[in-house]
């Protein structure tokens, strides 16, 4: 008794961690999905490409600052928006904010795999990099600077003033061949203003994204600060902490929709069950409880449906062999045996017609024949006898 109440607290009290745990578990992507992901943004400067993970995390907020700025282009209106500080500085980049705010299940996902797995999608932007990079589509040029540190690439606006979105075919830049540069497999759009609120970069050893506050900074925050004017909507104190948006975990995302990201892996899905294998159990449970225990599942909060009946058709209308070849032969239509259980022969004692004896269901059969039988003969003709006079004079 003690150990089923034990199991009934424990699952009461964790059954909450445990699914959140489960979810968690069964929502990560698996290197190839980062990979197709990744393949599109991977390329992307790194202090737009910080902004861009970070925003992921607010698709919400994505969506509404893409229809406000449709509604109103003035960028300096955007300062003043109540938005997170990364939608913000993507705002400022209409280009970018539009391909995130049209599809945004994928938007979603990306901003899932940021808050899920940093340190993974870290790795796959740098194997991303090294594919272009072997293949000469990722190179320095006037645009952006392609750094080494240390075995990771990072990629730096090449100008003080200006960083450009790069373009370029995922299916074609990390599979094609000769210099980008040369055969414009990347090209770059406008001359796009570095602004104030840059104000995030990556630090590629730590595998992290932090705020530099344009104080400290790669090369490029050196280069560019002198021309960047300072607001308190971008460089303070609260954003030291890069967080990501609450809801993002819970969030449902159409995993389908996510299929025609098959830039590096073409066969690959993003199916759920295919992301992660087998499933991965909980291991809180699995280490405190025998999970085999039939018990549990009566008190998951859910009670057991009954069944409801399957409907059978009528007993004449389906024959079993089996049965009906010990059925006899002089009953005209066939009986439901299945509900028939063989008992003791049992006198019968009827009030209205004396006591019979046992019920002989052949017996009973043949009389019902021999009565019928009966019934279909005409009735004899009798002569009625005249009636008897009295002899006349005889009268009393």
């Amino acid at each position: 008794m003690c150990k089923t109440l034990a199991l009934v607290c424990c699952l009461t009290i964790c059954a909450p961690f445990l699914e959140c745990q489960e979810e968690s578990e069964e929502s990560t992507f698996s290197a190839d999905q980062l990979d197709n992901l990744l393949a599109p943004v991977a390329l992307y400067p790194d202090p737009l490409l910080a902004q861009l993970l970070v925003a992921a995390t607010f698709p919400d907020e994505i969506d509404e600052a893409a229809r406000v700025l449709r509604a109103d282009s003035d960028p300096a209106s955007i300062d003043g928006e109540p938005w997170d500080v990364s939608v913000k500085a993507i705002a400022h980049y209409p280009q970018v904010l539009s391909m995130l705010a049209d599809s945004l299940d994928w938007t979603t996902a990306l901003g899932q795999a940021y808050a899920w797995q940093g340190d993974d999608v870290m790795a796959t932007i740098q194997r991303l990099r090294a594919k272009a990079r072997s293949v000469g589509n990722l190179q320095t040029g006037p645009q952006q600077d392609v750094v080494d540190d240390s075995g990771n690439i990072e990629i730096w606006p090449a100008e003080p003033d200006n960083i450009y979105v790069p373009s370029y075919d995922p299916d074609v830049v990390y599979f094609g061949s000769g210099g980008a540069m040369d055969n414009g497999v990347e090209t770059f759009g406008p001359a796009c203003l570095i602004g104030v609120w840059l104000n995030r970069d990556f630090n590629w050893r730590h595998r992290k994204i932090y705020y530099h506050g344009w104080n400290n900074g790669a090369a490029w925050v050196t280069r560019a600060r002198p021309n960047v004017p300072l607001n308190p909507a971008y460089v303070n104190r609260r954003f030291q902490n890069v967080v990501t948006g609450r809801a993002i975990e819970s969030l449902k995302v159409n995993r389908g929709a996510l299929d025609r990201y098959t830039s590096v892996h073409r066969d690959l899905t993003f199916d759920r069950a295919a992301a992660v294998g087998a499933p991965a159990g909980n291991r809180v449970i699995e280490r405190n409880i025998d999970t085999s225990d039939p018990r549990i599942d009566a008190f998951r909060g859910v009670e057991p449906q009954p069944a409801k009946p399957v409907p059978q058709p009528p007993a004449r209308e389906v024959y079993e062999p089996e049965r009906v070849a010990h059925m006899p032969e002089s009953i005209p239509q066939p009986i439901a045996v299945e509900h028939f259980q063989p008992q003791e022969p049992q006198p019968s004692h009827n009030e209205a017609f004396g006591n019979r004896g046992p019920f002989e269901p052949q017996a009973a059969s043949q009389r019902g024949a021999a009565s019928r039988s009966e019934m279909t003969q005409p009735a004899p003709r009798h002569e009625s006898p005249a009636p008897s006079r009295a002899p006349v004079g005889h009268d009393k």
